[in-house]
């Protein structure tokens, strides 16, 4: 059984079907017609796209540092069926050198009399190109911070008997002068690990480790490594914590 007005409307539909033209109510007008395409249907978010707010800051370059920018090269890459374009940056400062590979669409505006640089992309409108504009402004920011100031990370060894010493293995070294990082974190035996080539590792106290090198990523991701061994746990705040990582601590567990 239907209800009175749906019937009604039925009865209509099917009296003028014998017609050549067929007319519906209105409220299923919407329901028959269709959409033209994508460019027609409503768009998730109504906010317009803005452009990044790091990648069009200038980057102040220090006296002693210089920033060279190569000429466009194709570089195979594996992992994808188009072929990009790419520049090789070279940053150059008094603590060392670091290069990295940016996109060409990216551009940058080196203002050697005003020692800045500004960043630009050749298509705001796409997302790839927003996200990498950003991205690379960072990496450039931090490129210049380590050729002239450097990075550095600090470890704290929180634990009864935890200590930390840097000593050589001849037999074990990678490149000529290696250093190691003994440590003693409660296991049966020492762990020891390799310093990666360009990271200076000191130890000014037994419970703490001083990391430092020009690339921040090498640097932060050594110091990973290390606190991997004793990731901090949340009853008793035992771990290796890195720079100014606090752990809340949990209540104990009362049956």
């Amino acid at each position: 059984m239907f209800a009175p007005s749906r019937r009604r409307v039925l009865e209509a539909v099917a009296s003028s079907s014998s017609s050549s033209v067929v007319t519906l109510p209105s409220f299923l007008v919407p329901a028959f017609q269709q959409t033209a395409g994508a460019a027609a249907r409503r768009n998730f978010s109504g906010t317009t796209t803005r452009p990044s707010k790091l990648g069009r800051t200038p980057l102040s370059i220090p006296p002693g540092v210089e920033i060279t920018i190569g000429e466009p090269f194709v570089k195979r890459d594996m992992t994808q069926w188009k072929q990009q374009p790419k520049r090789k940056i070279t940053v150059q400062g008094p603590l060392g050198q670091l290069e990295m590979d940016i996109p060409d669409f990216i551009k940058i505006d080196h203002d050697t009399e005003a020692r800045r640089a500004t960043l630009s992309v050749a298509n705001r409108d796409e997302k790839e190109q927003r996200e990498m504009w950003g991205t690379t402004w960072a990496y450039l920011n931090r490129f210049i911070m380590g050729v002239s100031e450097g990075h550095t990370a600090v470890l704290r060894l929180v634990g009864i008997g935890y200590r930390a010493t840097i000593d050589t293995r001849p037999e074990k070294e990678e490149y000529p002068g290696q250093q190691f990082v003994c440590l003693k974190l409660g296991f049966s035996h020492p762990v020891e690990m390799g310093v990666p080539e360009g990271i200076k590792a000191s130890t000014p106290q037994p419970t703490r480790i001083l990391l430092e090198g020009i690339n921040r990523e090498q640097v932060m991701t050594f110091a990973a490594d290390i606190r991997r061994w004793r990731v901090p746990e949340p009853y008793k705040g035992k771990g290796i914590f890195v720079n100014g990582e606090t752990i809340k601590l949990k209540q104990k567990k009362i049956k």
